[in-house]
């Protein structure tokens, strides 16, 4: 059986798709893969992957500047070429946006499965789960998102216990032959390397300057793994990022390797091969090393936090700075003037990366992990990506907060058994303890009244009745969407809600369902 997956997303979330398809291939299934074309050559890397079909974005666009007809016929023609050389009896599409969700009805004729994302007959979003649901509220929320982002596509993909690891495919000989070209054309560097303690990839760039650890620490953090381990720096990135190299290159006084806009994203996975360590912020990068089982030491910053985006692989160490405003919101104004971005100092990191290579668990006990929150990735008995405190944060609101929600989620979305209550609840501090246990009543009691409420419209549909259950929709979604902690839910009781339409049965099946889910949490407070 064949299964073709759509990530139409940039470079670290196509790399966080390889658990889905490891899943599917562990089921048998023959892969194919419709990425964009910019990123097919990092396609090679994925393990698994019969087939490729890169569709090109930019040239589409260019079309639908000129002439939208000729748009059309070129994604007809891509279409009719990928349905003929890959007959797929699943299509699974993890991009939610509308061009994915049309190109999956396109590459899904009738007979075929669809998982993820598509559209019905009508043109309206038809998600084929509740984590494809989650998978789309996430996405704009991914602060308030209790799971890693690789256990959300495999289970909006339609996988259980399948594909829970991020193994990619090993470098070929060629691609590590030039790898070892490129980190020797500095002779000084590689001399040094090969006579020291190896290797050290730095990743000083990231998707916004807001979520880039600073240069100067960068600098710092080189000097002591310097210092202590006798590893060469290597820097590596996009073109565009290569002045912040040039910084780091003039302020080291030992040996560096400086790859910044010199490696392809094949020829930065052998380089990466070669290095006993990543240091970087939270980049496409991250999520290639972890793949290719690199140590990685991560750190994030502003919108971005470790629980949803961090390396999935067992074994890494992510850092945030343990300041109650992180992580913030998207497209939230900084009133502390970006003040995260010092607060992991390059002691805290360097007090990382001695642990991650020389088994140093001291590191938290010398006070080196001042200022940052620390974690070590690992796998959850529930086979999903999970964090270890090792900075003494495990006991905090945010963290038990975080424990409790999938705790009661991953039930919820897998249509399982809620739990009668994990007591986490009663570990919060009072203050936090008492808000969240008055919301979570107050949406459990609204939810008893919509049940009722609509079982008298189901029987008796008068406009009197209609718009008194309207109301108390409204009112819980206010009191959803007011909340921080809440407020995914909010997005997604909204959505599901809506999607329900004039079903009014369906829609009383999502009320119990929720009823249920916020009955579970407001139990733990009991």
């Amino acid at each position: 059986m064949n299964v073709l997956i759509i990530n139409l997303t940039r470079f670290g979330d196509l790399i966080q798709t390889q658990p889905v398809i490891s899943g599917y291939a562990g089921l048998g299934y023959r892969v194919g893969l419709v990425c964009l074309e910019n990123f097919a050559s990092a396609a090679s890397l994925l393990d698994g992957v019969d087939r490729v079909f890169p569709l090109p974005g930019a040239g589409l666009l260019a079309r639908l500047d000129a002439d939208w007809r000729l748009a059309v016929r070129d994604m007809a023609g891509f279409g009719a070429e990928v349905l003929a050389a890959f007959p797929a009896e699943l299509v699974v599409n993890l991009t939610p946006s509308i061009s994915s969700r049309l190109l999956t009805r396109v590459l899904a004729p009738v007979g075929s499965d669809v998982a993820g994302f598509s559209l019905d007959e009508f043109g309206f979003n038809a998600d084929t789960s509740a984590w494809a649901a989650f998978l789309q509220m996430a996405g704009a929320n991914r602060g308030a998102s209790p799971f890693n982002l690789c256990d959300i596509f495999r289970r909006a993909a339609g996988l259980g216990d399948e594909g829970n690891t991020l193994t990619l495919a090993r470098p070929d000989a060629a691609t590590l032959a030039r790898a070892d070209a490129l980190l020797a054309g500095d002779h000084e560097a590689g001399h040094e390397a090969g006579q020291g303690g190896g290797f050290l990839a730095l990743q000083p760039g990231a998707s916004e300057d807001r979520r880039r650890w600073p240069v100067d620490h960068f600098i710092a953090l080189a000097r002591l793994a310097w210092d202590r381990h006798g590893l060469v720096p290597v820097l590596l990135g996009a073109q565009g990022e290569a002045g912040l190299g040039e910084r780091i290159r003039a302020g080291v006084d030992f040996p560096a390797v400086d790859l910044m806009g010199r490696t392809s994203l094949v020829e930065l996975a052998g380089v990466l091969t070669r290095c006993r360590a990543l240091v970087t912020n939270d980049t496409g990068t991250m999520h290639l090393a972890a793949g290719l089982g690199v140590p990685v030491c991560a750190v994030f910053l502003a919108t971005a936090q470790p629980w949803d985006t961090g390396p999935y692989r067992p074994g890494n160490i992510c850092l945030e700075p343990d300041m109650a405003c992180h992580p913030c919101g998207f497209g939230v104004a900084c009133p502390h003037d970006l003040a995260c971005r010092r607060a992991v100092t390059p002691q805290a990191m360097a007090a990382a990366l001695d642990r991650l290579l020389a088994g140093d668990e001291t590191a938290h006990e010398t006070g080196r992990f001042s200022g940052a929150r620390v974690w070590l990735t690992r796998l959850a008995p529930q086979g999903i990506a999970d964090l270890e405190s090792l900075s003494g944060h495990g006991e905090t609101d945010r963290a038990l907060w975080i424990a409790m929600q999938r705790a009661s989620y991953l039930p919820f979305l897998d249509g399982g058994a809620l739990p009668c209550g994990t007591g986490l609840g009663r570990r919060l501090s009072p203050d936090m303890a008492a808000g969240l246990s008055k919301i979570l009543t107050s949406a459990r009691d609204m939810l008893l009244l919509l049940s009722r409420q609509g079982m008298l419209l189901a029987s008796a549909p008068r406009s009197q009745s209609k718009a008194k259950f309207l109301a108390s929709w409204q009112r819980l979604q206010n009191v959803l969407a007011a909340n921080d902690q809440l407020n995914i839910l909010g997005l997604l009781w909204m959505f599901e809600s809506q999607r329900c339409g004039e079903d009014v049965g369906s829609l009383l099946g999502l009320i119990e369902r929720y009823h249920a889910l916020f009955a579970s949490l407001a139990d733990d407070f009991s």
